[in-house]
């Protein structure tokens, strides 16, 4: 103890220890790069105080991953789209195999009969312009893995020209065996097919050995999602794909919050984990396909006349009422939210009944302002979230922020175990968000996300059923029994959430 103490008179000398020197100078380069950056500031604090009170490993975290590469890194991504829009576009000549998707887009380019419904499609219009609104789709909610699944293998064991097929998670279990044997099975029979995992949420299945054993086998590509790569000087973990959609054909598509694991399924000894995947025929198939192969071409830069083939986008006839249109979501180097956005009008426009599941509800200060303001304003809001986290500290974040939607009016309740991973925005029986997206910032900021906007009530009517399900197996949370709890419950929940700008 005494070594580490400075020479007696070493301030009256004017030196300072080398350490002490070091640190104040780590600390003084991470406050100057914080004041430089345009960042929130609970966020810039929290790096400067960590810096400042932890020498070596404080600056040594920041250097890791408080440093914002995420806008530098997504410009890599975002111009990989913009190449491939513009290859879409070379073939949507007369002349070309695409024609049939420009068709597609005049034909059934839709606009909501309900005068707020179109408001809010009026307000997507200008952040999804990208995305049209598509009429004559069907969709089918289906309820865990045991139901999604089932109907998942059965497209797949129907296809005949082509699979492509992309997830966040795959395990090395029976599960993800059994639909990478399917696969294998149909690309030895002569279809295409194409596999994108993100890597860093199926890391077992690929350090286990999965993943190996599905290569070099003739029509089946397996690729991994990653933007970290040594050989490359690329080391941003951060930005994962955490999609998950199928398409078969061309004709039919899976997608929403189901991974491919044996958790997603009941078995004797566990029930499945509660999530909703969705089975969607109709012209919004095209969009679905085509944001999957936009991320395909970003992993693999194959030729892009093999992907835009008119094989990848046949004729699609309308199958059903629903108004859709897909939300992609994710880092696009211009600082752009496009979730954020969407979410915010969703909720802002809300008149009646606001309904939310999330499994992670750590939003930004926006999102958590546009629910107390539906609340405030006499909106019944109901907010849905797991009793029991899979990720305990995202878990105490958001119980951080009861208090503040409770006051409000906000009904808040906790889902008894399964644990709940499934995401639903329900809008006045107007308007449905479902996919992969969570109300967290991960989400926001982070993750590659897909979600679709549906304006069907009878599909809302649907998923309002099966929310309502959900609060009957809930616990509500009430505001005084929550602000009785002991305050060591307040002191762990509110530490859990200074780092929910970093998690």
């Amino acid at each position: 103890m005494l070594a580490s103490l400075p020479p007696p008179g070493w301030a009256d000398e004017g030196w300072l220890p080398f350490d002490v020197a070091l640190h104040l100078l780590a600390f003084s380069l991470v406050l100057i790069h914080c004041l430089r950056t345009s960042r929130e500031a609970a966020s810039a604090l929290l790096w400067i105080f960590l810096a400042l009170a932890f020498p070596v490993i404080g600056p040594l975290l920041y250097l890791l991953v408080g440093i914002n590469r995420v806008q530098a890194k997504a410009w890599h991504k975002h111009n990989s789209d913009q190449k491939f829009l513009s290859e879409r576009k070379a073939r949507e000549d007369e002349a070309m195999p695409l024609n049939y998707w420009r068709a597609v887009h005049k034909a059934l380019a839709a606009e909501p009969a309900d005068p707020y419904a179109r408001d809010m499609n009026s307000a997507m219009n200008a952040v999804l312009s990208e995305y049209p609104l598509l009429g004559g789709n069907s969709i089918e909610p289906l309820i865990t893995g045991d139901q999604a699944y089932p109907e998942m293998l059965e497209a797949i064991r129907h296809a005949k020209h082509h699979i492509h097929m992309q997830t966040f998670i795959i395990w090395n279990d029976r599960i993800g065996r059994q639909f990478l044997d399917l696969l294998k099975m149909k690309a030895k029979a002569g279809v295409s097919v194409r596999f994108l995992y993100d890597r860093f949420g199926s890391t077992f299945a690929l350090w286990g050995g999965l993943i190996r054993k599905y290569r070099n086998i003739p029509n089946f590509q397996i690729e991994g999602w990653t933007q970290a790569n040594l050989i490359k000087r690329q080391f941003q973990i951060n930005l994962r794909n955490h999609r998950k959609i199928l398409i078969v054909d061309g004709k039919v598509a899976f997608m929403g919050g189901i991974n491919l694991q044996l958790k997603n399924i009941s078995t004797r000894r566990n029930k499945a984990i509660e999530d909703y995947h969705f089975k969607i025929e109709g012209p919004i198939v095209q969009e679905l396909h085509y944001s999957f192969l936009r991320d395909w071409y970003f992993m693999t830069d194959e030729n892009p006349e093999v992907l835009l083939m008119k094989e990848h986008f046949p004729s699609t006839p309308a199958k059903g009422e629903s108004l859709v249109r897909v939300i992609n979501g994710g880092p696009t180097g211009d600082g752009q939210e496009s979730l954020t956005d969407v979410f915010f009008t969703a909720i802002g426009s809300a008149r009646k009944q606001l309904l939310a599941v999330t499994p992670y509800f750590v939003p930004t200060i926006d999102i958590l302002r546009a629910f107390r303001s539906a609340a405030l304003r006499g909106v019944d809001v109901r907010l849905v979230v797991p009793q029991e986290n899979n990720h305990v500290y995202a878990g105490m974040a958001s119980r951080s922020r009861y208090d503040a939607l409770l006051s409000a009016g906000v009904r808040i309740f906790e889902r008894r175990p399964p644990f709940l991973h499934a995401k639903a925005l329900i809008v006045d029986n107007i308007l449905s968000v479902v996919g992969t997206a969570n109300l967290d910032v991960r989400s926001m900021r982070l993750n590659y996300e897909t979600n679709l906007a549906i304006y069907d009530s009878k599909f809302s009517e649907k998923m309002k059923k099966i929310i309502l399900d959900e609060i009957s197996m809930s616990d509500e949370i009430d505001l005084l029994t929550w602000r009785a709890r002991p305050a060591r419950y307040h002191f762990i929940e509110n530490l859990c959430n200074l780092f929910s700008p970093i998690i």
